[in-house]
């Protein structure tokens, strides 16, 4: 069993910041990429931003340069930074991973339950 937990995320003004955090526990042998997903009402569910086990992050072009991705192996988890917060970033944040659990027999794609981002103008 695997477990995917988010938190932070909530309301915030236009300009804020926001910080989320995700927890991946479980039976885990190796855990491959951790990221984010979000989904706007009426839109499709997009990456945010993600971030593997070697090598360098990715961000959508709508994020750059506002939000950092970081990870701890350590931990297992992850975080999400969101600086100059705007109206069309609210959403539903999900915490993602891709991971060999220690169960075998092959990897899968684990998802949290998901955190609402509101910014107001």
């Amino acid at each position: 069993q695997v477990q995917v937990e988010e938190t932070g995320g909530g309301s915030v003004q236009a300009g804020g910041s926001l910080r989320l955090s995700c927890v991946v526990s479980g039976r885990i042998f190796r855990i491959n990429v951790m990221g984010w997903h979000r989904q706007a009402p009426g839109k499709q569910r997009e990456l945010v931003a993600e971030i593997p086990s070697s090598g360098t992050e990715i961000y959508s072009d709508s994020v750059k340069g506002r939000f950092t991705i970081s990870r701890d192996d350590a931990k297992n988890t992850v975080t999400l930074q969101m600086n100059s917060l705007e109206p069309e970033d609210t959403a539903v944040y999900y915490c993602n991973t891709v991971l060999l659990p220690s169960t075998g027999p092959r990897v899968g794609n684990y998802w949290g339950q998901g955190t609402q981002v509101t910014v107001s103008s």
